[in-house]
């Protein structure tokens, strides 16, 4: 196998560092808040090799918020017709949960993103999105069509409840940590949130 020149591969090792700890300034202080300063001291880094791979903090916020829509569009991605519903939905769920486990700062960052009118993803939300949209709405109706889900379901809003209900326990972090009067959120209770929206959903799309 080739191995990578030493050069790529610390190259690599700082971008990554540059974007984690643009991820956890960014959550924390937002866009604003947040300086190239910051960032470079949270990587342990000179602040020249931010601008060096990145530019400036909006080019590196914007390689952030690409990263996150990357990892949440990747899973509908690869839904196709001949998929079970039931097993793609049951992972989709899975997926979104596990995300919003490993990945809260990141889920934050977009959720502000979106609160604020999405001033840095204007671009990313254009007639492209809506089609690429369109097109996954159009294959549960396909399963509809052929009588593995309720017709009586919207495709679109049933993947906006996936959404906003998987996505609640990092956007919402500590309103559920107070809730279930702990510290952090147990992998025993992400399970369950796993567990019963799977439950629900299939509940509500069954033919």
């Amino acid at each position: 196998m080739k191995q990578e020149p030493q050069g790529g591969a610390i190259r690599a090792r700082n971008r990554d560092l540059i974007i984690q700890a643009a991820i956890q300034e960014f959550a924390a202080k937002g866009f604003r808040g947040t300086t190239v300063q910051s960032i470079a001291d949270r990587a342990e880094l000179p602040k020249p090799n931010v601008h060096y791979y990145f530019g400036n903090k909006e080019a590196l916020y914007q390689e952030v918020l690409a990263n996150i829509m990357s990892l949440w569009d990747g899973s509908l991605d690869e839904l196709n017709a001949d998929d079970d519903p039931s097993l793609f939905i049951a992972e989709y769920i899975e997926r979104k949960v596990l995300f919003s486990k490993e990945n809260p700062e990141a889920s934050r960052i977009f959720a502000a993103e979106i609160l604020n009118g999405a001033p840095h993803m204007k671009a990313q939300f254009g007639k492209r999105y809506h089609e690429w949209f369109i097109g996954r709405s159009e294959i549960f109706k396909t399963w509809q069509t052929a009588g593995k889900i309720n017709a009586s379901v919207s495709p679109e809003h049933l993947l906006f409840i996936i959404w906003a209900a998987t996505q609640h326990y990092a956007d919402y972090e500590y309103q559920v940590k107070a809730a279930l009067g702990v510290r952090k959120i147990s992998q025993d209770q992400f399970q369950r949130a796993i567990d019963t929206l799977t439950h629900i959903v299939l509940a509500g799309i069954k033919p």
